[in-house]
Parts: structure tokens; sequence; C-alpha cells
């Protein structure tokens, strides 16, 4: 005697569907801010008419990106490192605001690579949005490199652009 075809069909589809079967893990949702890196972070340094904020090792000559400024210019000068060969711009992302700044590039002293310079407006939507959420990144071609403070050092980013105007 046959089985029902629907009986069949049923097991059979129950059984491709077990085989099919993917176990899907759903992450639970993080935030948007990068974390922290060991050893490194925001320092501000500002005397009566400058201050200088830089992403780096403190007391060494290890810099990723650095902001100066003079007190209540609302002017940035940017300085960066950037890979032999690179397009001289400073391409910056902060909480999804994007910026190019056209640079000037020369030999760096300290690697490889090319020191970068460029001028921009403490006003732009990119530091703007800094400000507000305590987190930098700097692009070189596809590769995104984001600086986040530590805990205990955020509000170096809000005294810095508040000197600066």
């Amino acid at each position: 005697m046959r089985p029902p075809a629907l009986l069949v069909l049923s097991g059979l589809t129950l059984t491709l569907a077990a085989c099919g079967t993917t176990r899907m893990d759903f992450a639970p949702a993080v935030s948007g801010a990068p974390a922290p890196i060991d050893h490194y972070d925001w320092f501000l340094h500002q005397d009566d008419e400058e201050a200088r904020l830089a992403y780096g090792l403190e007391e060494s000559d290890d810099l990723r990106i650095g902001l100066d400024c003079r007190k209540n210019s609302g002017r940035l000068a940017l300085s960066a490192l950037a890979p032999e060969g690179a397009r001289p711009e400073i391409h910056l992302e902060s909480g999804g605001d994007t910026e190019r700044y056209p640079a000037a590039a020369e030999r760096s002293e300290l690697n490889d690579g090319l020191f970068l310079t460029a001028d921009a407006k403490a006003s732009d939507p990119v530091f703007q949005r800094f400000r507000r959420v305590g987190w930098l990144a700097v692009w070189q071609g596809d590769e995104r490199q984001a600086y986040a403070p530590h805990p205990g050092s955020a509000d170096r980013v809000e005294r810095f652009f508040a000197f600066c105007g």
C-alpha cells in the first residue's frame, strides 16, 4: 500500500527544511561610536593664544591627526600622516558627517609616508559633529581609522573648540 502523496510530500518538506536550517545569532545593537585605542588618546595643549588638539601617544612623535588654532579665530590647521602615494587630502568623518580637505603633502621625516597639512573652519559640520560625539575618523583610501577618547579625556574636544571660537 502506498502512503498518501500529501503525507510523503510533507515528510520530504520537513526533512529538507531541517537540512537547510541555518542558525542565526543576533548580536545586540552596539553604539555607532568607536572604542578608544589602548595607549592612544586626544591630548590638548594650550597657552594664552594657541591651542593644539592631537590624537596619538602622549609625549611621543606618534601623531595620528593634529588640529591647531589661534584663540577665537574659528580657523583650524590640520595635520595628518598618509602613506606614500596617497591623494593629498585629509578626509575626515564624525558621526556620519564627512569632509575632504585638499592638503599640501611633503615627505614625512618620521616615517616612510607623507605629512599632510590643510586648513579648515571650526564651524564645518564634521567638526561640529566631532564636538557633539567626541570622536573623529580619518579615511585613507578605503581604510578608516577612528579616534575616540578614553573616559576622562572627552572634555578636551569641547575645550579645544570653545578656545578656537
